[in-house]
């Protein structure tokens, strides 16, 4: 039994299964990443970046997309058969990393720049919503 089916928690089942994903991806380390928030601009909310270290990596071995509220970051690099190594301590690789987006997260860009794919995320301000319910007799 898990916390989400409380009779207190309604409409959680959705969130139930988004953590259980987190928790699935997170034992995978690699590539490894940081997470930062950058200064507020004007007119925008919360500014998040996700770095990748991604070395040997080009553009074109990189994927980066949204799926079912996720951002799904994927690289693919295949053996050059023409090679022939003496020693390899640099393994052809694939990965795929998930990150589960709140809702109203914007995908702002990704850049790759010496190694690293940059990836802005914003968050726009909640706009507080207050709701007057009626309260009627029972009469």
């Amino acid at each position: 039994m898990s916390a989400f089916s409380s009779p207190f928690m309604l409409g959680f089942d959705d969130i139930e299964r988004v953590l259980d994903r987190v928790s699935k991806a997170a034992n995978d380390g690699y590539p490894p990443y940081n997470i930062e928030r950058l200064p507020r601009s004007e007119g925008q909310g919360d500014i998040i970046r996700i770095t990748l270290a991604v070395a040997g990596f080009t553009r074109e071995q990189l994927d980066v997309s949204v799926e079912e509220s996720q951002l799904v970051i994927r690289g693919r690099q295949v053996d050059d058969k023409t090679r022939q190594y003496l020693h390899r301590g640099i393994a052809a690789r694939q990965f795929q990393r998930a990150f589960v987006l709140a809702e109203g997260i914007e995908i702002l860009g990704a850049d790759l720049k010496d190694g690293l794919l940059s990836i802005d995320l914003a968050r726009p301000e909640p706009e507080r919503v207050i709701r007057k319910i009626e309260i009627t007799s029972g009469e």
